[in-house]
């Protein structure tokens, strides 16, 4: 699950990360009212006026609707802070990560304004080859990590955080260290990166990223902007983790598929897939595409899915208008085959199915799943095997 800037930012100063003053707003006022506190607060010049959205590069990013107004934005007075949320507020960014569609900001950070003299990037991942958080910290800071990696490999140090021990006081002054800190600096350094590894592991993260880092003219260290994924995986020990979701930043589809316990992400394709099992249905995409086809999505309807499930997950796939044909590739083991035909059965016939629908039944309980599909009196080609399945969906998208 991904969340605002703002949020991560809240939950970091919870766990001693220093990070700047500022208000989350929905209305142009508000922002307004935001700004002359702040200023009146802090003695800040200027304010910092954030579009939220969850999407990077916000800062070289253009609105549709104002190409003068990037989704990061400063405003020297209390007026300027109230015309640029006025700007931002329902209308569309559009940066590198959201693509040429880009996304409606509901909401601004309206932050106090900090002299720079200094940026810094730390970031936390799992490192799956070495099955362990690690963090990565460089001195090229504001830059796309990815960037660095291929222009300057050499400036990106990387700290692992041992399963069991943890990061440590140690290790963040060790990683500010690499980064050429000293003194005073080093050691708020040290304990601010101490902190974001506790937060990574408290919160179960998968990411966490602050770019920039900066060194203040004040000679404080303070995480300027923030960015925290959250794995999904561990939702049963974070209950209050829901309230931190925006069904307005998800795709509608992958929303309805959690509230059904399926595993849907939306993609560019043209042929709708429904298969159990994670594998399966990664091979299934790859079958599509090695006969020439472009699926339209990753649905995983898992090894023990009702007949209910089943048919909303047909509902799921049927809703996206790019969809040409469907194909449904099951191998029965705990999820049995009958069920699988029951519930697409009962799905075609609330929908009115408009496309063609190639299925594809194999294990437990298989001539029954047959049967049930070639009574049912509904127009559905069957499939001898994967590579057959494949083959046909193809040809019927392009129909």
């Amino acid at each position: 699950m991904k969340i605002h800037e703002y949020q991560a930012k809240e939950i970091l100063a919870g766990f001693g990360v220093r990070v700047p003053r500022g208000r989350m707003v929905e209305s142009a006022e508000e922002a307004e009212k935001a700004a002359a506190e702040l200023m009146k607060e802090t003695g800040c010049k200027v304010v910092v006026v954030k579009a939220q959205i969850h999407a990077g590069g916000r800062g070289k990013g253009r609105f549709k609707e104002h190409e003068d107004t990037g989704g990061v934005s400063l405003a020297q007075t209390v007026g300027q802070a109230k015309e640029l949320a006025e700007k931002m507020l329902g209308s569309t960014l559009v940066t590198k990560q959201t693509g040429p569609e880009g996304k409606k900001v509901s909401r601004v950070l309206v932050e106090q304004g900090l002299e720079i003299v200094d940026e810094l990037y730390v970031g936390m991942v799992i490192d799956r080859t070495k099955e362990q958080a690690v963090m990565m910290a460089s001195t090229e800071g504001g830059m796309e990590i990815e960037e660095v990696a291929a222009q300057h490999p050499e400036k990106i140090v990387a700290e692992p955080i041992h399963p069991t021990l943890g990061f440590g006081g140690y290790g963040g002054r060790k990683t500010a260290a690499k980064l050429g800190l000293k003194g005073a600096t080093l050691r708020k350094a040290g304990v601010l990166l101490s902190s974001c590894a506790k937060a990574f592991e408290g919160l179960d993260a998968s990411l966490l990223e602050i770019n920039p880092l900066i060194l203040t003219k004040d000679g404080d260290v303070v995480a300027l902007d923030a960015k925290i994924n959250l794995d999904d995986n561990a939702d049963f020990r974070h209950k209050d983790r829901e309230q931190l979701r925006d069904p307005s930043e998800e795709d509608a589809a992958e929303a309805e598929g959690r509230k059904w316990d399926l595993n849907y992400v939306s993609m560019e394709g043209n042929i709708g897939c429904m298969v159990n099992g994670a594998g399966l249905a990664m091979a299934t995409m790859d079958i599509i595409k090695h006969h020439g086809g472009e699926p339209a999505n990753f649905l995983d309807v898992g090894g023990s899915a009702r007949t209910e499930q089943v048919a909303a997950a047909f509902k799921i796939i049927t809703r996206d208008p790019k969809v040409r044909a469907i194909l449904i590739n099951i191998f029965g083991g705990i999820m049995r085959c009958d069920v699988i035909a029951e519930g697409v059965c009962k799905a075609v016939e609330e929908v009115g199915l408009k496309v063609p629908l190639v299925v594809r039944l194999e294990g437990t309980n298989v001539d029954k799943g047959k049967k049930i599909l070639a009574e049912s009196g509904l127009r559905i080609v069957t499939a001898a095997d994967m590579a057959d399945a494949a083959e046909k969906a193809v040809e019927a998208a392009l129909a």
